[in-house]
């Protein structure tokens, strides 16, 4: 039977790794695979996550399933983390929510639940965005439009050609909206783009789709949170993915969230049935352990401090090695403006340089991230930064 299957093409970034792996160089530098790393190269469990998983290993009595939307207090507090504590659509009783393993899993869910709804509906989704929203949304079905974003050439949002596509999508249609930390760019919208967005979305009546994977990252988790609350305040329906793997550390965990803001509260509770029927035909019932553990430090007032001042201390971290990469490159000379990166927010930047000229990083000087020019701006550290500014303006 398997022998009719294809070869398929190696994943652009689990290649990138596996060549890294393979690579002998003692200064080879990985870019390419979207973890937060530390000076050391490691990703650490952070402390409040590990005070947390003494907390369940005490409390837990039992290995049973939980509900099937996923724990309750989970949800309730990410909820409140993505809307705000007072948020009105939360006390109108107009969200219905499931936790999801990881962000994609929230994604493919909440795809899924939009092709129940109009399997003619089509998903608009930035040029470019994060290359898994393509299968991850266009595999259950729904059709991919594009709009404009990222410029290369000048290295900013092209905001007034992004307006002018939105105008043009239909009733019912769906838009995809990076909530922060734009991934892969790292450019992202200003408040007062958020409220043009709004405006034009309130005139053609295009539904919101907010995908949430780096909140903290950007400016802060309130900042961070601006348009998600904007939107979801201001317009009928809208829907979330979020995921708790960059912000807690919790990548192998596979925590998310799939959220739908309804009309009313009646419509809230027939989306949430309609949403845990779709989960349930997917994977029956959500994994436990990374929910139960944000949930511990979303609830504890100590452990909750603590956890927003290790989401500072690494958004200040990746903001210092934007501005260290950006004064290497000027101290080696390049004939090229890089300043656009200290610009850009979140774990990722566009470097905005020819896919020929990132093979050629990859080949001569071993360091390793996708064509695109996409780079991790947290694999950067004090002992590479110097080698990577080399190496970049040599192939300028």
């Amino acid at each position: 039977m398997f022998e009719v299957l294809p070869q398929l093409a190696p994943d652009p970034i689990l290649g990138l790794s596996a060549a890294y792996r393979e690579d002998n160089n003692p200064d080879k530098i990985d870019l390419g695979v979207g973890v937060y790393k530390d000076e050391q190269g490691n990703t650490p469990i952070l402390t409040s996550v590990a005070k947390a998983q003494k907390i369940l290993l005490e409390r837990e009595t039992s290995k049973t399933y939980i509900t099937p939307q996923g724990h309750q207090g989970y949800i309730d507090n990410m909820l409140a983390l993505l809307l705000g504590d007072k948020s009105p659509v939360l006390m109108a009783d107009r969200v219905a929510g499931v936790q999801a393993p990881g962000g994609c899993g929230a994604l493919r869910i909440l795809s899924e639940l939009l092709v129940r709804c109009n399997d003619n509906a089509k998903v608009w989704v930035s040029d470019p965005t994060w290359a898994n929203h393509i299968p991850l949304i266009g595999s259950a079905g729904l059709k991919i439009e594009t709009y404009p974003y990222f410029d290369k050439d000048t290295a900013s949002i092209r905001f007034d050609a992004m307006m002018e596509a939105l105008k043009k999508v239909e009733k019912g249609d769906i838009v995809l909206l990076h909530g922060c930390c734009h991934n892969p760019t790292g450019a992202d919208l200003t408040n007062a783009q958020w409220d043009a967005v709004l405006d034009i979305a309130k005139e053609r009546e295009f539904l919101p789709f907010l995908d949430v994977a780096y909140l903290g990252f950007g400016d802060g988790l309130e900042d961070d949170a601006y348009g998600v609350r904007l939107l979801a305040e201001n317009l009928p329906e809208v829907i979330i993915a979020a995921s708790c793997s960059k912000n807690f550390g919790l990548y192998r965990e596979r925590v998310g969230l799939a959220a739908i803001i309804t009309e009313d509260s009646k419509t809230r509770q027939i989306a949430q049935g309609q949403i845990q029927s779709v989960a349930r035909g997917i994977y029956s019932m959500p994994p436990s352990y990374g929910g139960a553990l944000v949930d511990i430090i979303l609830s504890d007032t100590s452990l909750r401090k603590e956890w927003e001042s290790e989401v500072n201390a690494m958004r200040n971290r990746m903001q210092t090695l934007r501005a260290m990469l950006v004064e290497k490159l000027e101290e080696n000379g390049a004939d090229k403006d890089f300043s656009f990166v200290n610009q850009q927010k979140g774990m990722f930047s566009f470097l905005c340089i020819t896919p020929e000229q990132v093979r050629e990083m990859r080949d001569k000087h071993s360091v390793y991230f996708v064509d695109s020019s996409r780079v991790n701006i947290a694999g950067i550290n004090q002992q590479n930064v110097g080698t990577l500014a080399k190496a970049l303006v040599s192939v300028l």
